[in-house]
């Protein structure tokens, strides 16, 4: 008897017709089904692809090019250290911590719209990714600074001056050639942030622990805290490394070593609790860091600034070392300061070569020198006549400066005090 092909209505044994299969599936349900599940996951990936591609366009879009500052280092190519003359592989960036007075930074006092090189600090990561050194150069060291280009299109003259003033004067272009003259060293790139910013970087990541030895009330950097173990967030974190008068024996010397302190702490969290690691801690972080500085062009991406922050993720933090160019009372006044030789010339020569340079805690038994003097020389005992003349004057300290050229004679890596980025802030407390 021949099969019936003609179509009957469902009835309520028949499976609905967009069930998934229970028996043997056949070829057409089965090709419906692919399609279908295909769909959803190319409208996934679709959906997934857009949003992070819309948030990666947010955030690459935040950063900030200094193009003003690239063109006028372009400008003077042929006077700066060379880009082979470091090891192949290392980088040099310089962080310039301004402190602006325009616009938001306008309640921390000062001539508004004046700004200088509130911090400023040469970070040297190693050709292996596996060292990484930052050195601090003091404000008020005395250094020889080429001629610059002024924000009114002028041109000043070389002239010998206090480090900080340089950015005053030319801008990050003038504070970027000043340190490359004073270590031969060539800056790939540089990042620059201001109070605004440095806040804004604290809180994204959640506050920053320091240690306080003793109470502090200082109403010019805004900082009211009791002793001990604190977690500091914005304006707290702000008055903390900027503050100077009212913590330890005033110098500019002392607040450096707690702004390496601060930013050995940052890291430090930023590695522990896998901030780098997980998408959902990054995200602001790099928000923050996005909207707060301003960097060179070969910088300012976000893919420049994802691949270092893996480069310095790699880097264990016992291997970051924080020191500051070995320094002391500038000759001539005391309220200034001046290189120490040939300590210095050791220090930027190590770097030049991608050498380590070990540090030691501040205030332990310094290492002996070649001649068995010690790293850490004396303070001058006496100021010179105050008939001395300014020529005079820059000749003494050129004559003091660290020559480019000069490399350390021993085997041994220089030792510096410093610390390390492992070290608890409460460690010698």
């Amino acid at each position: 008897m021949a099969e019936d092909d003609t179509e009957h209505p469902p009835t309520d044994e028949d499976p609905p017709t967009d069930a998934p299969p229970s028996g043997p599936v056949r070829p057409r349900k089965r090709r419906r089904w692919l399609l279908i599940t295909a769909g959803a996951v190319a409208f996934l990936l679709v959906a997934t692809g857009t949003v992070l591609w819309i948030a990666y366009r947010a955030l690459d879009g935040n950063i900030r090019t200094d193009s003003a500052t690239d063109r006028l280092l372009a400008e003077l190519e042929a006077e700066r250290p060379s880009r082979t003359a470091g090891a192949r592989g290392a980088e040099n960036l310089l962080l310039i911590g301004s402190d602006d007075r325009s616009g938001a930074n306008g309640s921390y006092g000062g001539a508004p719209g004046t700004a200088r090189s509130d911090t400023t600090i040469l970070l040297h990561l190693a050709a292996d990714r596996k060292h990484v050194t930052a050195v601090s150069v003091p404000r008020d060291v005395m250094v020889s600074v080429p001629a610059c280009e002024r924000p009114d299109g002028t041109r000043s003259k070389p002239a010998l001056m206090q480090f900080n003033w340089a950015f005053e004067l030319g801008g990050p272009a003038c504070s970027i050639r000043a340190v490359e003259q004073l270590s031969g060293i060539r800056i790939d790139h540089y990042v620059i942030l201001d109070f605004s910013g440095f806040k804004t970087m604290v809180d994204a990541i959640g506050g920053v622990e320091v240690c306080v030895p003793q109470p502090i009330h200082d109403k010019d950097a805004k900082l009211d805290l009791s002793a001990g173990r604190q977690t500091l967030h914005g304006e707290q974190a702000l008055g903390y490394v900027r503050a100077r008068e009212t913590l330890g024996d005033g110098s500019d010397t002392q607040r450096m070593g707690r702004q390496q302190q601060f930013l050995a702490s940052l890291l430090h969290k930023a590695q522990s609790q896998g901030v780098l690691l997980n998408p959902a801690k990054l995200w602001p972080v790099l928000d923050a860091a996005t909207s707060s500085v301003r960097a060179d062009g070969g910088l300012s991406s976000l893919g420049a600034l994802y691949d270092l922050t893996q480069d310095l993720r790699g880097v264990p933090s016992a291997n970051v070392a924080f020191l500051t160019a070995p320094r002391r009372p500038y000759r001539y006044d005391s309220d200034r300061d001046e290189f120490v030789q040939p300590q210095t010339d050791r220090l930027f020569a190590a770097l030049r070569d991608d050498r380590p340079v070990v540090v030691r805690p501040p205030g332990s038994a310094p290492s002996a020198g070649p001649s068995g003097s010690p790293y850490a020389s004396p303070r001058p005992s006496a100021k010179p006549s105050a008939r001395t003349s300014p020529t005079a004057e820059a000749a003494a300290l050129a004559s003091a400066s660290p020559s480019a050229g000069a490399s350390p004679s021993e085997d041994e890596p220089p030792t510096f005090e410093g610390r390390t980025a492992d070290v608890d802030s409460c460690a010698a407390h």
